[in-house]
């Protein structure tokens, strides 16, 4: 019995955080409809964009140098290197560029949310918001949330170019392949929809890493312990969503 009870709690936890997450989420969508803290918004997208830049960058590089290997030497036994310049474009642009931009992100961003709001939280500056009759939906949440889903896109755009890149150089510095054919090829294999696509879940991921971070520091409590708890649930929540959810959207976006 003591099974079946814990089981029972844990499935009536589940759906209690589901629907208060539903509820956060339906009041962060009513605050976009009132005011536009325009200057928050800009300092969030800089500080989730632009500082997070180099890291997005040297994961991207090294990605596309080491997926060119991989598959240098796979199509190696069959005679198909040929195929390395667009499996790496592909791979990049559909996927890896989109999946490990997303989760270093959430990494650094979702973290400094939650830590961030969190410590708001515990001590009472969210109350004192209330007491201002500032929002703090409209002037904590929303611009990190709009911030997060224009960014990530503008991200993962340069981790495309800078993945290709990476496959790139390693196959003319290793891999000794003609510099101007690999970019050629690269080119006639990649088409627009393969960019648009990893723009779209980058998008995406953007609203899921700053709603986890919202979610987790705004309902933080216990002191610094328990924004701690709330940084480290953040960063996995927004991981395991991102996996699920680009999971979805490569069958929808790939299914025909």
């Amino acid at each position: 019995m003591k099974i079946f009870t814990n089981v029972g709690s844990s499935v009536i936890n589940f759906l209690g955080e589901t629907g208060r997450f539903f509820i956060f989420t339906l009041k962060t969508l009513k605050s976009s409809i009132s005011k536009w803290y325009l200057k928050n918004i800009f300092q969030q997208m800089v500080s989730i964009g632009y500082l997070s830049l180099p890291v997005v960058a040297l994961t991207s590089f090294f990605t596309g140098g080491a997926l060119a290997i991989q598959i240098y030497y796979g199509g190696n036994q069959f005679n198909s290197e040929v195929i390395v310049s667009s499996i790496v474009a592909l791979g990049i642009t559909r996927e890896l560029g989109p999946v490990l931009g997303g989760i270093v992100v959430a990494g650094r961003v979702s973290a400094a949310i939650a830590a961030e709001i969190g410590t708001m939280k515990v001590t009472e500056q969210i109350d004192a918001l209330r007491t201002l009759s500032t929002d703090p939906f409209e002037y904590l949440v929303f611009p990190r949330v709009i911030a997060g889903i224009i960014v990530l896109p503008i991200l993962v755009g340069f981790a495309d170019v800078i993945g290709i890149m990476g496959g790139w150089f390693v196959g003319v510095q290793s891999l000794d392949f003609n510099g101007s054919v690999y970019l050629q090829n690269t080119e006639i294999f990649l088409e627009a929809n393969d960019i648009i696509s990893g723009l779209i879940k980058a998008s995406v991921f953007g609203f899921i890493i700053t709603m986890m971070g919202c979610y987790h520091g705004f309902f933080s409590e216990g002191g610094a312990q328990g924004v701690g708890r709330s940084t480290m649930n953040a960063v996995v929540s927004s991981s395991i969503l991102i996996l699920g959810s680009n999971y979805i959207m490569t069958n929808l976006l790939f299914a025909s």
